[in-house]
């Protein structure tokens, strides 16, 4: 059972700009990376299984960035097991979003100085669950949807859900609450959500150009930005604790 102690007065919090929100999602990230790398390790562990099952290869038909641009189609539309591969991944993008919302945890508590611990980044699986998992359903389909309309329309969609996963983890909310709070506050302010988000995604996927295999390191940037973003517009979160 948690409880929610008043937030002492150590930590930062950026500023209502894009630029600010990202220079503090780096601050936090240098702080929390090796979190993000066992999260991204957990994640690929499972991917891997999941491509073992479907006989599905991510990443076997090319070897840089260079490949994946002449040959983008053949990659990810015409491929044998590609349409049971992408059902489990869904469903496993769902099941690992409480690891999402343990990283953030971990983010606040790095930057109020708390000490940490590994059992940190499972919170999400003992705080809110249901929630988080209705919510990460959601929102999935949602943007499943709008990358089906040309692909373009998702980077319009997502700042909208931008504060989702920490307005369930600070707030305790249900996941409609956290949908429609998310989307009121990033609606009012769409310039700076819509900047925030399209660089929180470019850092994310910039280890793309690594062999692929630098996403490793990156991928999780989006979910510290979602907290810095909290931390601007909705001030600095209380503290949460167990009773163990």
């Amino acid at each position: 059972m948690s409880e929610f102690n008043e937030f002492d007065q150590q930590g930062s919090a950026p500023e209502r700009n894009t630029s600010s929100i990202i220079s503090h999602a780096f601050e936090m990230y240098k702080g929390v990376f090796l979190y993000a790398l066992v999260m991204m390790i957990i994640y690929f562990i499972a991917d891997f299984v999941i491509q073992s099952i479907t006989g599905f290869g991510s990443w076997s038909n090319y070897s840089d960035f260079s490949d994946f641009e002449d040959n983008y189609r053949s990659i990810l539309i015409d491929r044998p097991g590609m349409s049971l591969y992408y059902s489990f991944s869904g469903l496993l993008s769902i099941l690992v979003s409480p690891l999402y919302v343990g990283l953030i945890y971990i983010a606040n508590k790095f930057n109020t100085k708390v000490p940490i611990e590994f059992s940190d980044l499972f919170i999400g699986y003992r705080q809110n669950l249901g929630n988080i998992l209705l919510y990460s359903l959601i929102t999935n389909i949602i943007l499943w949807v709008s990358v089906a309309m040309c692909v373009i329309p998702v980077f319009f969609v997502y700042p909208l859900f931008l504060l989702g996963y920490p307005i369930l983890l600070f707030e305790n909310a249900n996941a409609m609450d956290a949908i429609s709070k998310t989307y009121n506050i990033a609606k009012e302010n769409y310039s700076v959500f819509i900047g925030t988000a399209f660089l929180g995604i470019l850092i994310s996927v910039a280890g793309i150009i690594l062999c692929c295999i630098g996403i490793i390191f990156t991928l999780p940037f989006i979910y510290i930005a979602m907290y810095s973003a909290y931390c601007a517009y909705l001030g600095k979160p209380r503290q949460i604790t167990y009773n163990k």
